[in-house]
């Protein structure tokens, strides 16, 4: 029987307990952390205060004066070997559609602005990152970038940023790139980044130091409160959740951003039930079946 990584559990001063699924990212422990946390909250634990899911470990802040930590421990693990079957879960999650404008003026701009500090300042982002892949075709690379589905593994940085990584890829086939090697004092909001295997997409304006590849067309951290699907959040991002991104062009990501700002826009967002299993035994098949419907 195939099981989820082991956990090891540390304690982090008085109040935190850290659990480690693996040192390494690995989308099998994202799918623990996710089911783990959920349980946790499902319970709703007298003394635990916060509970965060991390890329392959996970977070527990707790009040040592309502629960000991040696105690909440023991039942963390007895939960956290529970998830470790993979036959035993299922992942209520969200497919959402993402518009993005690949190599577009602003990141390009943007390229020039800070290439200072960037390994090969006579490159745009995207055109060293297709580079570091293999890429001499800027369509083959848009295909290969907005053909794969990403997984939410963990929300943090700025304010809605949200780490996602590639599902069902082979290591070969991982679209990969290092950061800059000093960050950009500035950052466009809504901008596509890529950093190692993870992208983001800046909420914000501000620092960063992933590599800029396209422009999302709609926001990802809203305080407008205009749009319909972010009434109940701030943020678009849910750990857990498949982003899947559909190229468009000039005219397309012009009247997307119209929509926005008058409050019309509706995300493409499909909900569905993801089987840590099915995953494992099928890989890309399985993922794209999950989310069709979306681009």
């Amino acid at each position: 029987m195939f099981n989820l990584p082991e956990t090891t559990f540390n304690y982090v001063g008085d109040e935190y307990i850290y659990a480690e699924i693996t040192r390494d990212m690995k989308v099998e422990s994202n799918f623990k952390a996710l089911a783990v946390t959920a349980e946790l909250r499902k319970r709703n634990i007298p003394g635990i205060i916060d509970i965060v899911s991390s890329n392959a470990s996970y977070l527990i802040r707790y009040n040592p004066e309502l629960i000991s930590g040696k105690d909440l421990v023991d039942y963390i693990r007895e939960i956290d070997f529970n998830k470790s079957d993979p036959t035993r879960l299922s992942l209520s999650i969200r497919a959402v559609e993402i518009p993005v404008w690949y190599d577009d003026p602003i990141t390009r701009e943007y390229s020039q602005r800070f290439k200072d500090r960037h390994q090969e300042p006579e490159l745009s982002n995207f055109e060293y990152v297709m580079k570091l892949n293999g890429f001499t075709d800027k369509a083959a690379f848009i295909e290969s970038h907005s053909s794969t589905p990403y997984l939410i593994t963990m929300v943090g940085f700025l304010p809605g940023t949200a780490w996602h990584f590639p599902l069902g890829a082979t290591p070969s086939e991982i679209i990969q790139s290092p950061k800059y090697k000093s960050p950009r004092t500035d950052t466009p909001e809504r901008s596509v980044g890529i950093g190692g295997a993870f992208n983001v997409i800046y909420p914000v304006q501000g620092p960063g130091s992933y590599q800029l590849i396209g422009m999302s067309a709609v926001p990802v951290f809203d305080l407008s409160n205009r749009l319909t699907d972010l009434k109940d959040s701030l943020f678009l991002a849910r750990p857990g959740d498949v982003w899947k991104y559909r190229p468009i062009d000039e005219s397309e990501y012009l009247r997307i951003r119209d929509e926005v700002k008058s409050g019309a826009y509706r995300y493409r967002i499909k909900e569905v039930n993801l089987s840590p299993l099915e995953y494992i035994k099928k890989g890309k098949e399985y993922i794209h079946g999950l989310i069709g419907g979306l681009g």
